[in-house]
């Protein structure tokens, strides 16, 4: 695998720098956040290792900047920072794994691995269909620059929307995604949401498949 290492302190950059070379790798090491997006422009790598605590730029501003850009391959954050929020954090910036220090190389390079398996597939934070906007972590939406004040299930069932845009969702398929399995009330939930929905969000944001069910209009 080619892996950027993203690392300020010189003595766990060259550790991990050797440590990859002797598993068979091509490390590159910066210890600059603010290098990051151009490097990984210029070469193409398998999988980032990115260290939160970094001098100017920091990883969290790194990692959102990667995928503010449309750059998907696999970060793996690292730090020494193992508070639960950092963690959070983390993730929420679009990483997609978290590993604490101390650690021991061999977990190191089984996640590098998995990560490697996983490839540069979209998987941006925020989610955006045309105008509309949808923030998971936040769980927050906006339709052009106005936001849109949703409660939870029907926030829920946006979010299932604009997972699957342009897909017709039959009601059956959204109770499922929206609901659990002890909710009982299912003769007409879906069509009361869908419409508390439009008076929110504008009549042209969803369309009505006759017999199907309901789409997210492109």
């Amino acid at each position: 695998m080619r892996v950027l290492v993203v690392e300020d302190e010189p003595k766990m950059a060259a550790l991990l720098r050797r440590g990859l070379v002797e598993e068979g790798h091509a490390p590159d090491v910066t210890a600059q956040g603010e290098e990051v997006v151009w490097l990984v422009e210029a070469h193409d790598y398998d999988a980032i290792v990115l260290d939160v605590m970094l001098p100017g730029m920091t990883g969290f501003e790194a990692c959102r900047r990667l995928r503010a850009a449309g750059i998907w391959t696999p970060v793996l954050m690292l730090t020494a920072r193992d508070a639960v929020e950092d963690r959070v954090a983390g993730l929420d910036a679009g990483a997609d794994d978290y590993l604490t220090k101390p650690f021991s190389l061999e977990e190191l390079f089984a996640r590098l691995r998995a990560l490697g398996r996983r490839g540069d597939v979209e998987r941006p934070t925020e989610l955006v269909v045309g105008e509309l906007r949808l923030d998971p972590a936040s769980r927050r939406v906006w339709r052009g620059e106005k936001e849109v004040r949703l409660s939870p299930k029907e926030f829920a069932l946006m979010e299932t929307f604009m997972r699957r845009p342009g897909q017709v969702l039959s009601r059956l398929q959204l109770l499922e995604h929206a609901w659990d399995f002890a909710y009982e009330n299912r003769s007409n939930v879906v069509d009361v949401y869908v419409r508390y929905l439009r008076q929110k969000l504008g009549s042209d944001v969803f369309e009505t498949v006759r017999g199907a069910g309901y789409r997210l209009a492109a």
